[in-house]
């Protein structure tokens, strides 16, 4: 799978990883849900984190169509709030 964070570039996730970043999503919408926002801060940078820790770079000259786009790493709570999905962030 191809994840673009807004603002970084591209890299290359394995589907394997998915269960492990969907905890962290499931972390994410409660805090979103019961409004707390130093949690959401914390847990939305432990994702993203988790990303760059995971995936592989994609070089800044290639251009592959992403099947997942995250919020950039400043962005809040209510613009990631806008990108969700019925699932969250990482599908599944």
């Amino acid at each position: 799978m191809i994840v673009r964070i807004m603002g970084e570039g591209q890299l290359a996730l394995a589907d394997s990883h998915l269960a492990e970043l969907n905890k962290l999503d499931n972390e994410l919408l409660a805090e979103m849900e019961s409004g707390d926002g130093a949690g959401f801060r914390t847990t939305f940078h432990a994702l993203l984190a988790r990303v760059r820790e995971l995936g592989t770079p994609l070089p800044d000259d290639s251009l592959e169509p992403s099947e997942l786009i995250l919020p950039s790493p400043d962005a809040t709570l209510e613009e990631v709030r806008d990108m969700l999905r019925d699932d969250g962030l990482i599908p599944g």
